[in-house]
């Protein structure tokens, strides 16, 4: 395994040097070049269904290019981070000192589980510097004309579903988005009952150079991969000419994995991402476009309330990343297991052993996982999970379900009972039944709409 400081030494720098367009009358392909001086070129590209009514030359549409040029200043972490270069110079586009604190801060803090993980100490200032020697380009922005239509990104899980079945009562046009399409996301827009014609899929390539270094033994690890949703998602309703981006991320998604520290394995899909994003697209790119989640005010134990009433996406929803390939949930990580406990409040215990293949709750080998998830283990595993006391909260009250219609509690529970996080959070078990997020981003008819489907037209004051 190759180390930070001897990959910095022997590759101080990468190049962002330049993008490329191939415009057809159906898609849109940008191709990004990257170099690390000494270790290898690299060209990952994109491919984006387009409306062919509408006019795509970057070199004449400033707001175009800053979309693309974002894409790519996204998409080079992956490649940075391999070796992480001390210097990254960018000529594929024009960097203010504002812009170049903002993408450095992303990438920090978009990088925190792959410091902490790699045990690297990186100072935040320091880490990178990051200088650009491109011109500034001259333009005015030129805005979608959109006044209405919402995109949606689907990953396939139960959040995307929720926000599908909300704004299906909007008024609004749909169209959802999917990168690189699997199982789970496609039938998702089945069970939603939407036209498969206005499902748009984007295409996403790693180059192979990346994936060979990889095994060699460089530097790898977590990316903020939502970073690349939004800027991704950001060109796709703007060549469709599309108003609103609700994306389906949750108020949980604030809370620090490693307990006390910044490390946030969900960091770009923070309230502090969405809202940096949304002022960045305002400040520097300027599309008139409305990036916001659908979700955002309400913690995963509502989300997973929510879903439970939705049973058209029980069998069919997958959110393991262990299993994403054979589009399947593997039964046994900690991704699996927290969705399992979230929706254990709100569906019969065996329906759930029925829908993930087996009981986790009755398997002494994922108590480690337990653990982490309920807090007592400072760490939370690394994926896209709820909050410790959200987590405690569904424990509880599934316990108590249990308990009440007389069924045998898994090993799990069982051994749960007795530890002191149940005395503590048994008296809070109801905390989340009408929680509410102020720190959101929803336009008002969008919160109106929320506000009818989750709290029956009255918000938490």
């Amino acid at each position: 395994m190759k180390t930070y400081e001897s990959c910095r030494k022997a590759y101080p720098i990468f190049l962002f040097k330049s993008y490329t367009v191939q415009d057809t009358q159906t898609e849109l392909k940008i191709t990004y070049h990257f170099e690390i001086p000494g270790l290898s070129v690299f060209e990952p590209f994109w491919i984006f269904p387009k409306n062919t009514a509408l006019p795509v030359n970057p070199d004449a549409n400033h707001t175009l290019h800053s979309m693309l040029f974002g894409l790519g200043m996204v998409e080079l972490i992956s490649y940075w981070k391999i070796a992480c270069p001390p210097k990254v110079i960018v000529s594929a586009g024009f960097l203010n000192k504002a812009q170049i604190q903002w993408w450095k801060e992303l990438y920090y803090l978009g990088l925190g589980e792959f410091f902490y993980t790699n045990g690297i100490t990186a100072d935040p200032e320091h880490f990178m510097e990051l200088v650009c020697d491109a011109p500034e380009q001259s333009g005015n922005p030129v805005p979608s004309s959109a006044t209405n239509g919402c995109l949606i990104p689907i990953g396939g899980g139960k959040d995307s579903a929720c926000t599908i079945e909300m704004l299906k009562k909007s008024g609004h046009p749909l169209k959802t988005y999917i990168i690189n399409p699997r199982g789970a996301t496609l039938n998702t827009i089945k069970a939603a009952g939407l036209p498969e014609r206005d499902s748009l899929h984007a295409r996403r390539t790693l180059d192979a150079h990346m994936l060979a270094l990889n095994k060699e033994g460089y530097l790898n690890g977590h990316t903020p991969f939502s970073a690349l949703v939004a800027f991704s998602s950001l060109i796709t309703a703007y060549l469709h000419e599309l108003r609103y981006i609700a994306l389906s991320n949750e108020s949980s998604a604030n809370e620090s994995t490693v307990a006390g520290s910044t490390v946030n394995h969900q960091y770009s899909k923070s309230f502090k991402f969405e809202l940096d994003f949304h002022n960045y697209e305002k400040n520097f790119i300027g599309s008139n476009i409305h990036y916001f989640s659908m979700l955002r005010p309400l913690s995963e134990f509502q989300i997973a309330k929510y879903f439970s009433g939705a049973p058209a996406y029980h069998d069919i929803f997958r959110s393991c990343n262990a299993g994403s390939k054979q589009d399947i949930w593997c039964g046994h990580c900690p991704k699996c297991l927290f969705v399992f406990l979230i929706l254990s409040p709100f569906l019969n215990h065996q329906r759930l052993v029925e829908i993930f293949g087996t009981d986790m709750t009755d398997n002494p080998d994922m108590k480690t996982d337990f653990e982490k998830l309920t807090g007592i283990q400072d760490e939370k595993p690394f994926e896209c999970v709820g909050s410790r006391n959200e987590v405690n909260a569904a424990i509880c009250l599934t316990i108590e379900r249990m308990q009440n219609e007389g069924e045998q509690l898994p090993f799990l529970f069982s051994w749960y009972l007795k530890q002191p996080v149940y005395a503590a959070s048994f008296p809070g078990r109801h905390k989340y039944d009408h929680y509410y997020d102020r720190d959101h981003l929803l336009p008002e008819q969008f919160l109106n709409l929320l506000s009818e489907e989750c709290y029956g037209g009255n918000l938490p004051c």
